[in-house]
């Protein structure tokens, strides 16, 4: 099971992974630690990450960046209007309302959805993960912000589902800071609270979060943000000023030609970060536009005067996240800032004036989100064993359920019968459930809504639920259970329907229901039908309770003990032979805006062609780049080490070849495919392949030969010795391992004759492979002989019998013998001869020669 952490950012990415010995950050191909969220494309294929990055500039039209900020999002949205306008591709609105991106890719425009883009750089990054551990990723957590709406949430998970990912949750990045923070604290307090507010200033938005710690958890006391205060607007407020002058001084309009203005835009954010050091920054850029050089200068305290809009809106994220807490500023014991927008010092001076103490940077501010991700998937995952250390995630908005009234008529009446019950409030625990109970004669529908919408920039209804068809008994109305269930990641949904009657059946009362009157009596209590909307709503607050006290065993799917204290429900008071029946009612969902089950496999379908297509050509640029290293390479060594391997007309001949080959690579070759380029390296190599042979086997022909001499005088020697040890061996034996070293010297020696009397540009006589061969055929024929072993000795003649008392002394040194030859010897075979000494020294030879 993979473990694996990713920050998907505005401006950049970061993965990280779980280990034995703790979260590291894993490096790109670049081995670079961020990797750019950006996804290029070509007229062959597209470029991700850090190849995007270095495309863009050649290709600013079809590059697309910052698609965190358009994901989930109408195309009518203010905030993503202005975004367009800084923005160099273009983005269309759909049929449907949302946004596409327009791009052109394999020779024609073709339109993307900001769901596939961001599944492209999440593939990209889970491409970085699988080279890193070397195994295959599939669960993993991802940070998201916490100002993401229910539609943006899905649309990630759709986008994780197109990219081949599973994700174990979706952690609010200010949540995974927070985890990355207290998860290695050992001195957090076990009675008393410790508050921290976390402050990120990303690239693009603001996020404010206060988490009280005590010793193994966490939790999240509030949250608030502002979407569009982030480092970029730091860089756009340098961007405008400077574009302005130029406009002046040098009569050139940057905003009219899109390179010039990502060139502009990078030099600004390099001279906002020199400003964090320096009071005074100088700017030159070559060349920007329309062959022109531009000069500039800008002074810190005027850069702040400039970004004065922006720095007066930090402080309301601030009051209201302490609003919403329920704290003062005194109640602060901390306050960590990160984010990559953060080291902008006016910023700090405004943390430090408003909580009355200094900031602390005691993380790293751009790599928390991803080891904060990496460590709850490490807790969420069966693999690793981590430290005791709960998460208590709060929702930042409030979600209610609307319908009609349960009148005549009520699902076609106007908006006067509509009812609502806020089921989720602002601050919420993640997950958990609540339940409502309905009295309805048939079909009916729920809205899920946000109760509050204000600066939110986004539809107040988030899906519709059509819970039936059932069937009601003729005099009443059918009561009808429904289970509403907010996730992990932070969406709501209507997770079960089912309708409760009473039914008679032979039965006495039993004493547990008797005696113990159940928490649902309440519920069970019969209602005026014509007036659901009182009872709907005791129930409500009535199940809130008792959902939130089922919240623990729900967390991680639908277990049967979120039902048990609805199966309380048998055996009424009032009715002593009735029982409650339970059926399930379809539940048929609608979510505004979010891509259809369809649409998600076709988009997993597209993605799986678009990324093939990657990897040929890929695989063809290697083998282009093959020929070309061939070419250049052989070229070098023709006039090098391989001048006296070939005739000077091979070399014309050759060097000619590689010529035209090289010509070809930079004119018609330039746009070939896979097959065309080996086809052409097969075609060098028949050229070229002989003369390196010739060279490799001129190389390699002196140490095989001394092997082999070593070989040969080895066996010799072992055949002609006097050792008692090779006395067993037949005098013929030796002898025939004598003839065959001899027969071996006369083959090297002839061949050898004939190889000298050659030049080196001819083709070799004497083999490095027919050396190995011929060695090999000696060692086969000697070694059996030379390692003979020697034959065991008969055994001792019986002794007669003695004493008891002698013979048991007797016995024991005989057998301490016999265990110390079996221990010497080493050998199954020699194990019966205590008389054998060296069993092994016949193994000599057989070292000899095969070294």
């Amino acid at each position: 099971m993979s473990v694996v952490g990713f920050d998907f950012g505005n401006e950049s990415c970061i993965v990280a992974v779980a280990r034995q010995r703790g979260i590291d950050v894993v490096l790109n191909d670049e081995s670079k630690r961020e990797t750019p969220a950006i996804v290029c494309f070509g007229e062959k294929q597209r470029f991700i990450g850090t190849a995007g990055a270095a495309s863009t500039m050649m290709n600013p039209k079809n590059s697309i960046s910052q698609i965190k900020r358009l994901i989930g999002k109408l195309y009518s949205d203010p905030d993503l209007q202005r975004d367009l306008k800084s923005l160099p591709f273009s983005v269309a609105e759909g049929p449907d309302g949302y946004p596409l991106i327009q791009a052109r890719y394999l020779g024609e425009v073709k339109m993307f959805t900001p769901t596939q883009v961001f599944a492209m750089m999440l593939g990209n990054m889970k491409e970085i993960a699988e080279k890193n551990l070397n195994a295959a990723v599939n669960d993993c957590c991802i940070g998201i912000p916490c100002y993401f709406t229910d539609l943006q949430r899905r649309a990630v998970l759709d986008a994780a589902t197109i990219a081949g990912l599973h994700p174990l949750r979706l952690l609010h990045e200010t949540t995974a800071t927070a985890l990355a923070y207290g998860i290695y604290k050992t001195d957090l307090p076990e009675n008393d609270q410790l508050n921290v507010a976390f402050v990120d200033i990303g690239h693009a938005s603001m996020q404010v979060c206060i988490a009280g710690f005590k010793k193994g958890q966490l939790k999240v006391l509030a949250h608030s943000f502002d979407r569009s205060l982030g480092g970029r607007d730091f860089d756009e407020v340098l961007f405008h000023h400077f574009a302005g002058k130029f406009k002046e001084e040098y009569k050139i309009d940057v905003l009219s030609n899109a390179r010039a203005c990502l060139r502009l835009r990078a030099a600004c954010e390099k001279m906002k970060k020199m400003l964090s050091a320096n009071p005074v920054v100088p700017l030159n850029i070559e060349c920007l536009m329309d062959e022109k050089d531009v000069k500039g200068i800008m002074k810190r305290d005027e850069f702040e005067e400039l970004s004065l809009p922006i720095l007066e809106r930090v402080k309301g994220p601030l009051e209201r996240a302490l609003a919403e807490a329920g704290l003062s500023v005194d109640d602060i014991h901390m306050v960590e800032v990160v984010g990559s927008g953060s080291r902008v010092p006016a910023i700090n001076k405004i943390l430090t004036e408003f909580f009355k103490k200094e900031p602390r940077r005691t993380m790293n501010a751009s790599e928390c989100v991803a080891k904060g991700a990496a460590l709850q998937c490490a807790i969420l995952s069966p693999t690793f064993k981590v430290r005791e250390f709960q998460v208590n995630e709060s929702f930042p908005f409030s979600i209610s359920l609307a319908w009609k009234g349960s009148g005549p008529d009520a699902q076609d009446s106007g908006p006067d019968n509509q009812q609502s019950s806020l089921v989720f409030p602002k601050g919420n625990p993640i997950p958990s459930i609540k339940a409502l109970t309905f009295y309805r004669s048939g079909t009916f529908s729920i809205d899920a809504q946000y109760s509050d919408v204000n600066g939110q920039q986004t539809p107040a209804r988030i899906s519709t639920y059509t819970i039936g068809p059932f069937e009601a008994k003729q005099s009443e109305k059918a009561k009808v259970k429904v289970k509403v269930r907010l996730n992990v990641h932070g969406i709501a949904s209507v997770d079960l329907a089912t309708v409760l009657e009473e039914e008679e059946v032979e039965a006495s009362v039993s004493k547990e229901s008797a005696k113990e009157p159940t928490k649902m009596e309440a519920d069970e209590a019969p209602a005026d039908p014509a007036a659901p909307p009182n009872g709907n709503d005791a129930d409500v607050n009535m199940q809130d309770a008792k959902a939130n006290a089922d919240t623990p065993g729900v967390e991680n799917g639908v277990p049967e003990t979120g039902d048990k204290p609805a199966q309380m429900d048998v055996d009424d008071t009032k009715a002593p032979k009735k029982k409650v029946k339970k059926t399930n009612v379809p539940v048929a969902e609608l979510v505004y805006g979010a891509m259809a089950p369809v649409d998600v496999q076709k988009a997993v379908e597209k993605e799986y062609e678009m990324a093939l297509q990657d990897r040929v050509m890929e695989e063809t640029k290697d083998k282009k780049n093959a020929v070309e290293a061939y070419v250049y390479d052989m070229r070098n060594k023709l006039n090098d080490k391989y001048q006296e391997f070939v005739i000077a007309s091979e070399r014309e001949g050759l060097t000619a070849k590689l010529q035209e080959v090289e010509d070809w690579l930079y004119e018609d070759g330039e746009d070939e495919t896979k097959g065309v380029y080996v086809a052409k390296l097969e075609e060098l190599k028949k050229q070229g392949d002989p003369i390196e042979e010739r060279y490799k086997e001129y190389e390699e022909r002196g140490t095989i030969i001394e092997q082999f001499n070593y070989c040969i005088g080895s066996y010799r020697e072992a055949a002609m010795s006097t050792d008692t040890k090779f006395d067993h061996i037949d005098i013929n034996e030796k002898q025939k391992v004598l003839n065959e070293c001899v027969e071996a010297e006369n083959w090297l020696r002839e061949k050898k004759q004939q190889q000298d009397s050659l030049p080196k540009h001819a083709n070799p006589v004497l083999l490095v492979a027919e050396i190995r061969k011929k060695a090999e055929a000696i060692d086969r024929f000697c070694k059996p002989i030379m390692t003979k072993p020697k034959p065991a000795k008969p055994a001792a003649p019986q002794t007669p019998p003695s004493p008891a008392s002698s013979g048991s002394e007797q016995q024991q040194p005989q057998a301490d013998a016999n265990a110390s030859a079996s221990e010497n010897a080493g050998d199954s075979e020699n194990q019966a001869s205590s008389a054998s000494t060296e069993p092994m020294e016949t193994d000599k030879p057989e070292n000899t020669s095969s070294a």
